[in-house]
């Protein structure tokens, strides 16, 4: 009891403004609203970066505890209070994850060739890697869909890097040729169909595009040289595509030498 207030003081970090009472103190205190801090995760994150973020979160307590596997930590900004676990901040962003999977898997499109929520997020997963376009998920979704309906390998880059690093350090170096024969269970030019896990944690954006892809008939994608994409039905526009990019990274290596 406290100037004549019958609440408990509540512990915890607060935010006091100058010139104040010690009654005005007293019932801050008494609120139990404390300072929340906030930590923000990128789309595309893998769990070992999700890991170094967390365990870098100020003001958080413990260790950051077992991870889940691959893909199943929900990228958001979180809030939080002093002395709160990270631990329990690990959980809050698993729980997460498995809601929001679980409720647009049950929303899904129909006739998908993807048999679990669990093969939804490792699709997903590679569609974050593939493009920060966020108009293009959808149709970079699609290519993938379309390949799988057709049992085509993926040959996605991003899935041959996470193989080799397992996302716990940058590869390096561009890829090399000796990189995409690489025998790994990530590695989608040599598997058919998905790799066992995610390669990151999706997005609810990337998670969408999965469930609800473009319309499109789309075979293949390429780097168009202005940070997006060019799409193509066949290898001949595909290889176009290509041609057409080495074409504009020749031109910028020449002026930039």
């Amino acid at each position: 009891k406290m100037f004549g207030e019958p609440k408990p003081l509540r512990a915890g970090e607060y935010a006091f403004p100058a010139a104040l009472s010690p009654a005005e103190a007293a019932r801050i205190l008494q609120s139990g609203r404390t300072v929340q801090r906030r930590v923000t995760f990128a789309e595309g994150l893998t769990r070992a970066e999700v890991a170094s973020t967390l365990a870098a979160a100020a003001g958080a307590t413990g260790a950051v505890g077992p991870l889940p596997q691959e893909g199943w930590l929900l990228p958001e900004t979180y809030h939080y209070a002093f002395g709160d676990s990270r631990e329990a901040l690990l959980k809050r962003m698993n729980d997460a994850m498995v809601a929001l999977a679980d409720k647009l898997w049950s929303e899904r499109a129909p006739d998908l060739p993807i048999k679990s929520v669990h093969e939804a997020v490792i699709l997903a997963s590679i569609v974050e890697k593939e493009t920060g376009v966020a108009s293009e998920r959808p149709r970079v979704a699609a290519v993938f869909i379309n390949r799988l309906r057709l049992g085509m390998r993926l040959q996605s880059d991003p899935t041959v890097v996470y193989g080799l690093t397992f996302g716990e350090k940058p590869l390096g170096h561009g890829l090399t040729r000796a990189d995409l024969q690489s025998r790994t269970p990530y590695n989608t030019y040599l598997i058919k169909g998905l790799p066992p896990t995610a390669i990151a944690n999706p997005g609810r954006a990337a998670l969408e595009s999965v469930l609800h892809p473009a319309d499109s008939k789309d075979l293949y994608f390429v780097a168009d040289g202005t940070g997006g994409h060019a799409f193509a039905r066949t290898l001949k526009g595909h290889n176009a595509n290509v041609a057409k990019w080495r074409r504009i990274e020749r031109a910028r290596k020449k002026k930039s030498n």
